[in-house]
């Protein structure tokens, strides 16, 4: 039988452990505290991909009023949706840096390849020419490099973690009274 959603428990002894104590907002925009929301990460991260989150929260009984379930499942889809925009703009950023890189390198690369060309056809040293024409070439693929790391592979972790921030963001969250 397969697990109908993939519980994160959270105890804690009072509810404003929950959150940055530096954090100047409204008690309901409040970001979670960094190692509140580093637990809830990490075991999330172990999550099976198909299997929804749930979230609960356990706080003492003197902590309880009838606002706090809706504070703190507010508190966290507000926390998550912001880590969400916040990992959309660094993709967003990374991609403009690699179209830039891409700008750079490509016509350094074209330049490299007929550079290498002219080398190999005008010196009639062999050693010389084959040294000179494959520094020329790793010139050119040097320049892309940075458009290549970032197309093939930087975007994937960003992505990952922006769809893991998604899923907590949509999590169902509950709150029980110990």
């Amino acid at each position: 039988m397969r697990a109908r959603h993939y519980t994160i428990l959270i105890g804690v002894d009072r509810i404003a452990r929950l959150f940055n104590s530096l954090d100047p907002t409204p008690f309901r925009e409040r970001d979670l505290d960094d190692d509140a929301e580093r637990f809830i990460v990490e075991w999330a991260q172990e999550a099976p991909a198909n299997v929804p989150i749930e979230i609960v929260i356990q706080l003492p009984e003197e902590e309880t009023n009838s606002e706090s379930e809706q504070t703190v499942t507010h508190a966290v889809k507000y926390n998550f949706e912001g880590r969400t925009t916040q990992a959309d703009r660094e993709l967003q950023e990374l991609l403009r840096e690699g179209r830039r890189a891409l700008i750079i390198g490509i016509p350094i690369l074209v330049f490299s390849l007929i550079a290498s060309q002219m080398v190999n056809s005008l010196t009639e040293m062999a050693a010389f020419s084959r040294v000179v024409s494959e520094s020329l070439l790793i010139f050119g693929w040097v320049a892309n490099w940075r458009a290549l790391e970032i197309f093939l592979y930087g975007w994937w972790p960003i992505t990952r973690r922006r769809d893991l921030y998604r899923r907590l963001a949509s999590a169902s969250v509950k709150v029980l009274w110990s």
